[in-house]
């Protein structure tokens, strides 16, 4: 179920980015995807909770293609693909290796892992993706609101996953002693 589920999450950012307009909320933009890509870091860590480091990798390459494809069937640009495609490996590889290696609870690994990971995604995308050196879809001044606007979603996104991580197992640690 993990795995169908980061799968899932990625195909649906991509739909959802495409189909619906941007939030702005004062000087941010926030493409409606980003709501998912935050739910994607999560996902991912649950699947290399499970399956391990290697195989995670082997995860995020099928996401990977899954994304691309889903992107290239919606009508993207080839530079809309190319960036999404860049920030998708930098980010995903950077959250899984500071998951690896962060000694805390899960929830807090997660948390931290998802903060930097959805960092990279952020500034990636939009600098290569949204701004006059991509597709030209924003003015570079409008560049700090946008990636700012997308760093805030995701870290909101990823301390309310940690949040439900942390309450889910610390119930389960509670029925283990009760048995």
């Amino acid at each position: 179920m993990r795995i169908l589920f980061y799968l899932v999450s990625i195909v649906t950012a991509n739909v959802v980015t495409a189909r619906f307009a941007p939030l702005e909320f004062g000087m941010f933009i926030v493409p409606m995807g980003t709501l998912f890509v935050g739910a994607t870091f999560i996902f991912r860590d649950l699947v290399q909770n499970k399956y391990g480091r290697a195989k995670t990798y082997g995860f995020i390459f099928i996401a990977l293609l899954l994304s691309g494809v889903a992107s290239f069937l919606l009508g993207d640009t080839l530079m809309i693909v190319a960036a999404s495609a860049l920030s998708f490996v930098i980010a995903e590889t950077a959250d899984t290796e500071i998951y690896t290696r962060l000694k805390l609870p899960m929830a807090w690994r997660v948390f931290y892992s998802g903060i930097v990971g959805g960092f990279f995604d952020s500034v990636v995308f939009v600098i290569v993706g949204l701004s006059p050196l991509g597709a030209g879809f924003i003015p570079w001044e409008a560049v700090p609101a946008a990636i700012l606007g997308q760093i805030i979603v995701k870290t909101i996104i990823q301390m309310l996953g940690a949040l439900i991580l942390s309450q889910g197992l610390a119930l389960k640690e509670r029925r283990l002693a009760k048995a």
